[in-house]
């Protein structure tokens, strides 16, 4: 996309053929027209793909599907739901961390660094990897949910069994690409309302997905995720 982003080069393998499709020319352009129009854009370019370079295709174990970036100054660094150190945790992390400790007794972490998470095969991917400055929403549509649709059909396609953590109706729309072993597939696909205030009662809260996510990988021969978060960011 830029001089400046680099790409692991196992998803470059897998993803060339996107990389270099018209439609991702077409998003570069909208970028650039962003920027030469004098909008910030979030997460600075370097981190567009942290997601894919912390986590590289083969040591995918569970994929966690967010949204689009958080639009505030100094949150978004590249992974769902995750903040720089230092940054106020955001009212979804909140949530998802009462969940994590209902679930596992895991007590809250006093910040929302999840690159422990990423580190160990956790994809915190978002549909949407870009957005402008205090507007939520701003770069949907303009080609990155192809891409990620992409990244989906890339783990999806993986002989390893991958649990998918699905929050919301946004993100259970990838679902329909996913192997499930609900109709005899291969990967665990785990559905539940969005962590955010406004729907975490309805569902999400409750849920153990945490829970359900190691016993399904202990059960299949891969090593459970570690979700207890480091003291410091």
């Amino acid at each position: 996309m830029s001089d400046q982003i680099t790409l692991h080069s196992a998803w470059l393998a897998a993803l060339r053929g996107e990389l270099d499709s018209p439609y991702m020319a077409a998003l570069r352009c909208f970028l650039a027209d962003e920027k030469a129009a004098g909008a910030r854009v979030f997460p600075k370019s370097e981190d567009w793909f942290r997601a894919l370079d912390l986590t590289p295709p083969e040591e995918v174990r569970v994929v966690i599907l967010g949204q689009d970036p958080y639009h505030g100054e100094g949150q978004a660094h590249g992974l769902c739901f995750s903040v720089q150190p230092g940054v106020r945790t955001p009212p979804s992390l909140v949530n998802i961390y009462k969940e994590l400790h209902a679930d596992l007794g895991i007590v809250r972490a006093d910040h929302g660094f999840l690159e422990h998470w990423a580190k160990q095969g956790v994809l915190l991917l978002n549909s949407v990897l870009t957005v402008r400055m205090g507007a939520a929403a701003s770069h949907q549509g303009k080609g990155w949910e192809r891409f990620t649709d992409a990244v989906i059909r890339v783990v999806a396609a993986s002989p390893n069994p991958v649990v998918f953590m699905l929050w919301g109706n946004y993100a259970q729309k990838k679902a329909a690409f996913i192997d499930d072993v609900s109709r005899g597939g291969r990967h665990l696909v785990l559905k539940s309302a969005h962590p955010s205030p406004l729907s975490a009662h309805n569902g999400f809260l409750g849920s153990r997905p945490f829970s359900r996510a190691n016993a399904f990988l202990r059960e299949h021969g891969r090593a459970p995720i570690d979700w207890a978060l480091p003291a410091r960011a």
